[in-house]
């Protein structure tokens, strides 16, 4: 149902409902921005038919554009679902998540990852390029396991001097990966460096969030414990493949340990300000109090230790609606090297120089 809005936002209020210029909740969940021309575009995966026992992972991938960063026009799925074919990655039953698109300057072509976990716990990337940055995208690889591995959580960079690309990528429930790509952005080169071991979740790090900011390196990352949030963790380095120096959490105002009860997707430098970094983030439980998600980590830890058989605890009676998931959008500040997020229940870019 489209409702139409007359109301202009002049401000960002995290954790609140965010609704588009025609009054619908926006869908554009583990998103990232890209801005061209005077126009800022957030991209992400589409829920809001995701609701339980629908059977729905997600219904394409949904675009909005704005000029001002509050109100956001919809321009529709840029990559819809394939309803016919159950196979395809695009199908909606398939557990896509996480897009990623980056733009090849010397072809002019737009290229897209996603991130498709199977039925069988193998996890892959399909990959689209498309002409313009709104479509329409042409699947060019599927079940891409680069490296060889089971590749979950991802993000993307582009060198800015010389365009050379990078992924940054979760071997499942290993460590993480970064890696070369292609000179097309459709592939890996098969370099590749390691980074965060970690024996097994909650500890073990996925969603990586890469930014760059005065020639350091910097990532976000999140613990492993599906929906629920867990504490973030903040690294740098003076290179793309590291060696990385772990900062700690950086919501050190957050006693819960849940990033303010969010998930950071994607870090986004805002280039008409002079350092303005804001972190997108998702509230994908909105009605689960911090209390209750303080208690994933733990469970976590038990059910992949084995001792969590027959253990009932609240997040079992959590019902999982990601169509209702809200968006918690915070502005990075620095302490020397560190990058903290400080909780704002409302703010305005207008406050940045």
């Amino acid at each position: 149902m489209t409702r139409a809005s007359n109301t202009l936002h002049t401000s960002i209020r995290p954790g609140q409902v965010w609704r588009d210029t025609n009054g619908n909740r926006i869908q554009a969940h583990g998103g990232s921005i890209l801005h061209y021309d005077g126009t800022f575009y957030w991209y992400g995966e589409n829920k809001e038919r995701s609701t339980p026992g629908s059977d729905i992972w997600h219904w394409g991938i949904r675009c909005y554009s704005s000029t001002d960063l509050y109100n956001w026009t919809d321009e529709g799925l840029i990559i819809p679902p394939d309803e016919d074919d159950p196979t395809s990655p695009l199908h909606p039953a398939q557990m896509v998540d996480r897009p990623h698109i980056i733009h090849d300057a010397r072809s002019g072509r737009y290229v897209c990852w996603l991130k498709v976990m199977g039925a069988d716990g193998v996890q892959t990337a399909t990959i689209l390029v498309a002409d313009r940055l709104l479509g329409p995208y042409e699947i060019v690889r599927t079940g891409l396991r680069p490296l060889g591995m089971s590749a979950g959580d991802f993000d993307l960079a582009v060198a800015p001097d010389d365009g050379k690309a990078y992924t940054y990528f979760e071997r499942v429930h290993s460590e993480l990966i970064c890696a070369d790509l292609t000179d097309d952005y459709t592939g890996v080169t098969g370099y590749y460096s390691t980074h965060f071991p970690r024996r097994q979740p909650p500890e073990v790090r996925e969603a990586p969030s890469y930014f760059s900011r005065h020639g350091l390196h910097y990532l976000i990352t999140s613990g492993t414990t599906a929906y629920f949030p867990n504490r973030s963790e903040a690294a740098v380095a003076q290179t793309y493949h590291g060696p990385w120096t772990v900062l700690g959490d950086p919501h050190p105002a957050d006693p819960t340990g849940t990033s303010f009860r969010s998930q950071v997707s994607s870090v986004f430098r805002h280039p008409g300000k002079k350092d303005l970094y804001i972190a997108l983030a998702d509230r994908w439980l909105p009605d689960v109090p911090a209390e209750v998600a303080q208690q994933a980590p733990g469970h976590f830890r038990r059910l992949f230790s084995g001792e969590a058989t027959g253990l009932r605890t609240p997040l079992d009676a959590v019902v999982v609606d990601t169509s209702r998931a809200d968006y918690v959008w915070l502005p990075l500040r620095f302490q020397g090297d560190m990058p903290i997020l400080d909780w704002r229940d409302e703010w305005r870019i207008e406050d940045f120089q």
